[in-house]
């Protein structure tokens, strides 16, 4: 059985985006994020064979990293993630989507179910990303790794991070990690 996990930027109150998508406080605003974060983003990308995107955050990922290595300038590390971004095996998730392009298919019916199928294969790691398609998956209790990339921010409201359950779910923690600025790794495992 293969492992999901999700891992993404978020605010010490518990939100991925604030009001209007606003993710201007995870470094958008300030040059992005430490190159020790950076790398660390890199190294956890390197390890996922598989990733799960719902809509929005497919395009804004397809918007930018299939040409970035190309742009002028560009640190090695924002290169070879933008060269370890095109390579990696993606599946899009949507229903108003048509087509996608690049390493990706698009899958338009039953999120669980097919995330459930490809849990059940073979292969390595998997990472779902965009809150609303990993809410499902955490909903349905496929979720396996939790990584929370926390920034010393409050923004009040927006986007959550973790979705109302309607059963409790068991974490262990498993690793914690500071980077500059402030910025705390947490990651945690489902307990089984």
């Amino acid at each position: 059985m293969r492992k999901l996990v999700f891992a993404m930027n978020v605010t010490l109150d518990g939100y991925t985006a604030a009001p209007g998508d606003d993710i201007g406080w995870s470094g958008g605003d300030t040059g992005g994020p430490s190159d020790e974060l950076f790398q660390w983003w890199l190294d956890r990308e390197r390890a996922i064979t598989l990733t799960l995107y719902g809509r929005k955050l497919w395009q804004d990922m397809n918007a930018h990293w299939p040409t970035a290595d190309q742009r002028p300038g560009v640190p090695p590390a924002q290169a070879e993630y933008a060269r370890n971004w095109r390579d990696t095996p993606k599946v899009v998730f949507s229903s108003t989507l048509s087509a996608v392009e690049g390493n990706a298919r698009l899958v338009t019916g039953d999120a669980v179910a097919e995330i459930t199928r490809l849990k059940a294969g073979d292969g390595g790691p998997m990472g779902i990303a965009g809150p609303t398609l990993a809410a499902a998956a955490v909903r349905a209790g496929l979720v396996d790794e939790f990584a929370l990339v926390t920034y010393p921010v409050l923004v009040g409201g927006g986007t959550p991070f973790f979705p109302a359950l309607d059963s409790w779910a068991r974490l262990d923690l498993v690793e914690t990690r500071t980077f500059p600025g402030g910025v705390l790794l947490t990651r945690y495992e489902t307990r089984r």
